[in-house]
């Protein structure tokens, strides 16, 4: 069994922002595979359901971003699971391009602070994680500001269909491993060549 959780703030003023990207992941592959995110608990917002003929546990933690460990905690103690290899963590990252991904099985919390904080609970790093690329901060511009700011119409049109290529790298972990997913999605995305 999988548990694969979106971070986010649950609040309605932070839809649609980048810092809810992780949210928007989960709502693409609850849609995708037919999962009813309605049940609450666990500090969270959770659906249960097959990925890929796989049993996963969808989550979206309610506790704010910067306290996601103990949604997370709970649930992988509940469930049971090997948090090192059936644990996804989804999370926006400002050090990527828009639209790009990054897959990980370990690491650092980079500086996001919901990432600290579910390593704080875990007490290790070892958990795959998916890396949603939300653009660098414009500069002076504070760094809470821009991760909780909306999106033009043009970036969530991008962000969209990044969340759709997330849910597929995510099916790909659940089957084929972190790595095949690694080889696949972490390619660098590039700029069209110009003629």
């Amino acid at each position: 069994m999988y548990i694969i959780a979106g971070l986010g703030n649950p609040d309605k003023k932070y839809w649609n922002t980048r810092h809810n990207i992780g949210f928007d992941v989960i709502d693409a592959i609850a849609e995708k595979n037919d999962i009813v995110m309605g049940e609450k608990k666990h500090k969270a917002v959770i659906g249960k359901g097959i990925i890929a003929g796989q049993k996963a546990v969808l989550v979206k933690p309610l506790t704010y971003m910067n306290l996601s460990g103990e949604s997370i905690r709970s649930v992988i103690d509940f469930y049971k699971v090997d948090e090192k290899s059936e644990l996804v963590v989804i999370s926006d990252d400002v050090n990527l391009d828009m639209g790009q991904l990054r897959i990980r099985k370990r690491g650092s919390d980079g500086g996001h602070n919901g990432l600290k904080n579910i390593i704080l609970h875990l007490g290790h790093d070892e958990f795959i994680r998916v890396r949603m690329g939300v653009g660098e901060k414009p500069p002076g511009m504070d760094l809470a500001d821009y991760v909780l700011c909306h999106y033009f119409k043009e970036e969530r049109e991008a962000m969209n269909e990044s969340a759709r290529d997330a849910a597929m790298a995510i099916e790909m972990i659940v089957t084929q491993g972190p790595d095949a997913a690694m080889n696949k999605y972490n390619a660098r995305k590039r700029p069209p060549q110009e003629d």
